[in-house]
């Protein structure tokens, strides 16, 4: 990757401090970012200062329409393509690199791998020994780092906007993501399309993301076998469900549907004995499968 231009983006919303943590490791890494492009979907003069105070080249995107986690990134990617980025690394506001050797890490992975993408393990930022979110392998769950084991390289998975870095052949390939989805959702759907392209991706196990836990979302039905997701924010839970009824109707998920029943259905009807949340669930998932994308 010697010579090729790396352009890092983050997109936030109302999370100043946050991301000012983040910027601060993003700006420190030891193979320093070639530019840096913050999407601000608070449209914050305050946030455009501490950008532009950054001690590497930045651009500033201020939103007055708030675009959400999907729409900020699909502008933020495409701004990197049009400065010429051959690599476009990702990331959130609430998150950070665990430290300065991040982005060397994932570059010295693709090298070795011949990857077009590339991402960190996501850990816990209060507990970096620990997940952010739970990880199926087979029919078992980790939660644990040292549970994914020895090997430096984990094939076809990753976190997609939690420390990613994405190549310009992989984006010219699948594409930005659907600014429909607002957000919740929006990575599956990319991780989806990058899954059907065929190209080689994976996270490296030997560089991490520092996330908030989202285990919490995740809870365990047939002692422990599977899993639900279930936010608690309705909101949340709104967004979560009508865009997942979208995404399980793509191809190359549909055959994951008598899955999503028999969870959902166990969850809502066995754990929670909640017939009006299975309604609820229903209900979204088939205003997202019918694509009706208005906001709450």
């Amino acid at each position: 990757m010697n010579g090729q231009r790396i352009i890092a983006v983050v997109v936030t919303h109302k999370r100043r401090e946050l991301l000012q943590q983040s910027l601060k490791i993003v700006a420190a890494q030891s193979r320093p970012v070639d530019h840096l492009i913050v999407v601000d979907n608070g449209n914050e003069p305050e946030v455009r200062a501490d950008v532009e105070a950054q001690p590497i080249p930045v651009t500033y995107l201020g939103s007055a329409h708030n675009l959400g986690g999907a729409g900020g990134f699909a502008l933020g990617i495409l701004y990197a393509l049009s400065l010429g980025a051959d690599w476009v690394w990702l990331a959130d506001d609430d998150g950070r690199p665990e430290g300065p050797d991040v982005l060397q890490s994932l570059i010295d992975c693709a090298d070795k791998h011949g990857l077009v993408e590339v991402s960190p393990t996501v850990c816990d930022i209060d507990d970096p020994d620990r997940l952010a979110f739970p990880l199926r392998r087979g029919v078992q769950w980790r939660r644990l780092r040292s549970e994914l084991g020895d090997e430096d390289f984990l094939p076809g998975i990753a976190s997609l906007f939690n420390g990613a870095l994405v190549s310009a052949d992989a984006i010219d390939a699948i594409g930005v993501p659907d600014l429909r989805l607002f957000v919740r959702g929006d990575e599956v759907e990319v991780h989806r399309r990058l899954v059907r392209s065929g190209l080689p991706f994976g996270t490296c196990l030997t560089a991490a993301y520092l996330h908030p836990n989202g285990a919490e979302e995740f809870k365990p039905i047939l002692g422990g076998r599977m899993h639900t997701q279930y936010p608690d924010d309705p909101q949340k839970r709104f967004f979560t469900y009508r865009n997942r009824g979208y995404v399980m109707s793509q191809p190359g998920m549909r055959k994951l549907l008598p899955q999503e029943w028999i969870r959902f259905s166990w969850f809502f009807l066995i754990t929670r004995r909640d017939p009006a949340g299975l309604r609820e669930w229903f209900r979204l998932r088939k205003t997202g499968r019918k694509e009706l994308f208005t906001r709450p």
